[in-house]
């Protein structure tokens, strides 16, 4: 409670009123004289609505909610609700003004919250590219964004409010929305991402994708209906291009196929399957060979050859092409030919290798590619007893002696090499 003795200028507070700005009756101001303490938002109000009392046959009733200032430490704002009623002398002239102050500051921050929360969602549905509304139980609209409204040829939302279906589009598609309204209404199950089309008056078509659902209030009542649309016309219209479209390209793809089915089948062929006899003519001593090839796709990029060098010597090439599909048969094709052109060096594993290096980099320059495969060369040679072999980049190979022990064949200072097609003058030993 509060009591304004306008002879005196002064106001007496209560208790209560002391306690919500912190201060003792001594330190509180006259707050109708001491406007610093309105937040700047409120105070023209504020001053206004208080000399309007205080005129000569002036209002006689104070009413207002403004923000003041309050002394808890931080000098935060708190609204409160002022109330006050005047007395007046016969003249018509106030003399005292007495009324209530309530600090209503939790009910204020819940209005804002929730004013925040409208603008938020009205800011959200009228920007979305989508045509969002609500209708009542009797399938009128309460509410629409401006996509729904500019979509049926309305200046704003609001031209909308009040309208149904009947309004806006031909009776036939108007009754089917009616009737897929009330079936949600009956049954509270929502109807969703259908495609319909929607017919005017004036004889305009469109495909829509929409959804619709029951709208429910707080305690569980279904009170209308809310739904989403938005334009797929183009999408249906080039709905038969797009199945041809995909037809044609199965097609081409089961040919695609088809052809590297043939490309994986001439590329197993090149594996071999007979090996060389080492060495040559009659007799025993000879080498025996045995492979297990396992790609690790159809057209791969790996392979490996096993010929006779002279009379008593055997290479064994392994290469593995960067990557896996076309590129790769591509150049394991290359590989293979470039192989063919220096077979007659192929005694020296270090100059085969550095050969085929030479044309498989300016194979690679021409065609302004970067790939580059490792391979690995071993040759065997019974006549002189001795295993001769280069890397280039490939993984060192596993040798199984006599005894049956397996390790890793040594590379020694040499290296495992560069790989080919990287760097043209690289040399292997």
């Amino acid at each position: 409670i509060w009591d304004w003795n306008l002879t005196s200028d002064e106001v007496h507070y209560s208790g209560r009123i002391l306690r919500f700005f912190g201060r003792r009756r001594e330190e509180m101001p006259n707050l109708f004289r001491c406007v610093e303490l309105i937040h700047e938002a409120d105070r023209d109000l504020f001053v206004s609505r208080v000399e309007a009392i205080l005129r000569v046959g002036g209002e006689d009733l104070l009413a207002i909610e403004p923000r003041i200032r309050v002394a808890n430490g931080e000098g935060e704002w708190n609204w409160f609700r002022i109330r006050g009623v005047v007395v007046r002398d016969a003249g018509g002239q106030a003399i005292r003004v007495a009324g209530s102050m309530i600090n209503i500051t939790p009910r204020k921050l819940v209005e804002q919250e929730l004013l925040e929360e409208r603008h938020l969602m009205r800011l959200l549905i009228d920007n979305v590219p989508l045509n969002i509304y609500f209708k009542d139980r009797d399938s009128k609209f309460k509410l629409v964004n401006k996509s729904m409204a500019k979509w049926n040829g309305f200046g704003s939302p609001e031209d909308v409010v009040g309208k149904s279906d009947h309004d806006l589009f031909r009776e036939d598609h108007a009754n089917e929305a009616l009737s897929d309204e009330r079936k949600i209404l009956e049954s509270g199950e929502p109807i969703l991402g259908y495609v319909e089309k929607e017919t005017t008056p004036a004889g305009g078509e469109a495909w829509v994708l929409t959804t619709k659902m029951p709208l429910i209030d707080r305690v569980g009542a279904i009170i209308g209906t809310f739904g989403v649309s938005s334009d797929v016309s183009e999408l249906v219209r080039t709905q038969q291009s797009l199945a041809e479209a995909a037809a044609a390209l199965q097609r081409r793809n089961d040919e695609i196929e088809e052809e590297l089915a043939l490309a994986r089948e001439v590329q197993q062929a090149l594996l071999p399957h007979d090996y060389p006899t080492v060495p040559a003519g009659p007799g025993s001593g000879q080498l025996k060979f045995g492979h297990r090839y396992i790609p690790i796709s159809g057209l791969a990029g790996d392979f490996f050859e096993v010929f006779p060098i002279g009379d008593h010597c055997a290479g064994l090439f392994i290469c593995d092409v960067m990557g896996h599909g076309v590129r790769s048969a591509l150049i394991v094709s290359m590989l293979r030919g470039l192989a063919e052109r220096i077979h007659q060096v192929a005694e020296d594993p270090g100059e085969f290798l550095g050969q085929l290096n030479s044309g498989l980099s300016a194979i690679l320059t021409e065609a302004e590619m970067t790939m580059f495969a490792t391979a690995f060369l071993a040759v065997i040679d019974l006549e002189n007893g001795e295993l001769r072999y280069a890397s280039a980049g490939h993984p060192a190979p596993i040798m199984r002696s006599i005894e049956g022990e397996a390790g890793v064949l040594p590379m020694g200072g040499r290296g495992k090499g560069t790989a080919l097609g990287l760097f043209p003058d690289a040399t292997y030993e």
